[in-house]
């Protein structure tokens, strides 16, 4: 009997010492990529397939050597290095996608399976495929000195004040002389910077421009709009506004220090004027308090109305302070039911942007 337990037990932790070495390996990294993902920005079919390299290096004593790669779309296609590694070995796997496969976003998964055990990692492709137009006319409606674009504006989205951000535009030459890459000038504000992609464009095919917005040195929070002009030479002087929504970028916060840091509350996020006469001005106020522990301040508060007036006594806000913020609302010519917005932008990491909204029914 004695020996059975003695047995039994043996076995037991003889499972259990596999499972442990089993749970280790499987946390061990056998390959080291460069890169896992890449982003091909936006793709025009008549480019024909773009090619991302993946390349690895082999970081165990055991020989290693691919033997899967897998993807999830017909689109893809790979080549990868068949040779078998020791330690310290590097290889490649290419991917080659197909343009002429999609319309629009696109996000690939390829994965690698080696000979190792557990020895399976994931890459990624993305990009926005753009298919041939077939009416140029029609697809790139707004046309102003020969140069065709898709549409009227340039919609830079949210854009934080750590990196700059960059936007690509199509565009379409219409002339009859070739778009040069060198030729091009720019007449704007500093922070927007813009550059073209190919060398040079010729007639009756599209490019791309990369369009650089740096939120820092904007130096303004919130959503603004700017005017560039472009300019090829004679006949391709273009006018081209660019929206952007600037945000200040704040690090992340150590689970510990969440209260240490400035914290922004407003006495209310919403006021209801009831019904209010279209001639008669309204004047309100509400609290603003810093209940964090470091100083507040307050970077900007923006209305989306010509029709408010904010006004507040101190941007610098000490912890367990409050100061009022002034809101003046002049009605006249509006009518129905109304809502404004106010935006108020401070150094409170968590919550940087905070929206009061005002609604009323005016008669």
């Amino acid at each position: 009997m004695f020996r059975l337990q003695k047995f039994l037990f043996a076995c037991i932790s003889l499972v259990f010492l596999t499972q442990g070495i089993q749970a280790q390996d499987a946390g061990v990294q056998r390959l080291i990529w460069k890169i896992n993902k890449v982003d091909f920005g936006t793709v025009f079919e008549e480019e024909g397939s773009k090619v991302a390299e993946f390349e690895f290096t082999h970081t165990q004593d055991s020989l290693f050597f691919i033997e899967q790669v897998i993807t999830d779309c017909g689109c893809t296609t790979v080549s990868y290095t068949k040779d078998t590694l020791s330690v310290g070995g590097k290889g490649t796997v290419e991917v080659a996608f197909d343009p002429s496969s999609s319309v629009g976003f696109f996000s690939r998964m390829i994965i690698v399976r080696g000979n190792l055990l557990n020895s399976q990692d994931t890459l990624y492709i993305e990009g926005t495929a753009v298919p041939l137009p077939e009416k140029p006319n029609l697809d790139y409606h707004r046309i102003e000195g020969n140069i065709g674009f898709r549409l009227n504006r340039v919609n830079m989205g949210e854009v934080l004040t750590n990196e700059p951000k960059l936007k690509q535009v199509e565009i379409y030459n219409f002339g009859t002389e070739p778009i040069i890459q060198q030729s091009l000038t720019v007449a704007g504000p500093a922070y927007i910077q813009v550059k073209q992609r190919e060398q040079q464009i010729l007639p009756n095919q599209r490019g791309l421009l990369d369009v650089y917005y740096d939120g820092n040195a904007k130096g303004e929070l919130g959503f603004t709009e700017d005017q560039l002009v472009l300019s090829w030479g004679e006949g391709y002087l273009v006018r081209l506004a660019v929206l952007a929504n600037v945000f200040e970028y704040f690090p992340p916060i150590p689970k510990d220090k969440l209260n240490d840091v400035a914290q922004l509350s407003l006495s209310t996020k919403e006021l209801d004027l009831r019904t209010i006469d279209a001639n008669t001005v309204q004047n309100k106020s509400i609290s603003l308090t810093n209940k964090g522990r470091e100083n507040l301040i307050i970077r900007k508060i923006q209305g989306n109305c010509e029709c408010l007036t904010l006004e507040i006594s101190k941007t610098t806000i000490s912890p367990g302070e409050s100061v009022d913020l002034r809101i003046i609302f002049d009605p006249k010519g509006r009518q129905g039911i109304d809502q404004r917005n106010i935006y108020i932008f401070s150094t409170d990491p968590l919550n940087s942007v905070q929206l009061l909204v005002i609604k009323s029914r005016i008669e």
